[in-house]
Formats: structure tokens, sequence, C-alpha cells
């Protein structure tokens, strides 16, 4: 069984306890302007939240909402930090199929459906694959995280994605 590094995991566990809690987050965001864009590793990203059973973790992700955007995605990436990801809003309802040609990391690929509810996820995707990752269901937003990630953090269909775009 594969498994993260222990510094991984010690990252995701204080990530998790970033910022306070969830009443303090949604008062602080109703109240201030939209925050400034996020800088990882020299991509623009913004705050998204994974709520699940084990808790709420911060997570910084590119957004990928133009067509050139997601027909790139990660592709050629060597690295990305453990915190990061990347969004893809593909504006409608739809089925969706996802690849990894040209991407060596091995990802997490979540389906999102448009209130934020995750559909699905697609674990520890084979890098430069093009094999074929459906939706299995119509969905808005697909977010890929590192291997191995949404199993540490105990990601499952039915949790949620809190991100500006689901409307929080």
């Amino acid at each position: 069984m594969n498994r993260l590094p222990i510094h991984l995991a010690v990252l995701l566990s204080l990530i998790a306890f970033s910022g306070g809690g969830a009443a303090a987050q949604s008062a602080a965001a109703s109240a201030e302007p939209a925050p400034a864009p996020i800088l990882v590793d020299g991509h623009e990203s913004e705050e998204v939240w994974i709520v699940t059973g084990q808790g709420r973790y911060r997570f910084t992700a590119e957004i990928a909402d133009e067509p050139v955007e997601q027909s790139t995605g990660l592709m050629f990436r060597q690295k990305m930090p453990a915190d990061h990801g990347m969004l893809f809003d593909f504006g409608e309802t739809r089925q969706v199929t996802m690849w990894m040609r040209n991407t060596p990391l091995p990802l997490d690929m979540v389906f999102i459906a448009p209130d934020g509810t995750v559909t699905r996820i697609a674990e520890r995707t084979t890098p430069f694959s093009d094999a074929i990752i459906p939706s299995e269901g119509a969905v808005s937003h697909v977010l890929e995280l590192n291997a191995g990630v949404s199993r540490l953090i105990g990601l499952k269909p039915g949790d949620r994605i809190e991100h500006r775009s689901f409307g929080g």
C-alpha cells in the first residue's frame, strides 16, 4: 500500500485547523471584499475548503475556467504543494471526462455537483495515461489534488467543497 510521507500528513493536519471555525469563516467572508489571488509556485490560486467527516481542510487551487486552462490542466507539472490543487469550473452541469496525458503527477480527481457536493472520486490516477476518467454523472466542477490526499482527509461522495463558485 502506498502511503504519503509523514511530512505531508503533518502538513495536512495543520491545514485542517487553520483559520478558525466555519461560522467565523462565513462571517468574515461576507463582511470583506473578495480576497486577492494567492500565488503558489508562481500560479494564481484561490482558497478552497474541503469538508469531510474528519474535518475542514483549507487548500489553494488554481481555477481552470477557460478552455485553454481546462485543456492544459496540470500537464507537465513536476511537483505541486501538498495543500494545492486545480479546480476546473465548466460553467455548466454535464458529463465530464478527464485524462492524464502529459501529466507526470499522480492525482486524485474529485467530481463535484453544482452545489459543491462530491459525487465521485477517482483516486491515484495513472501519470501520462490516455485512459478516460469519467464523472459517471453530471457535474459542474472537478478538483484535482495530489494522489492520496482524498483518502488522507477522509473525503467521500456526499462530502462538500466550499468555494465562491458554489455560492459560498
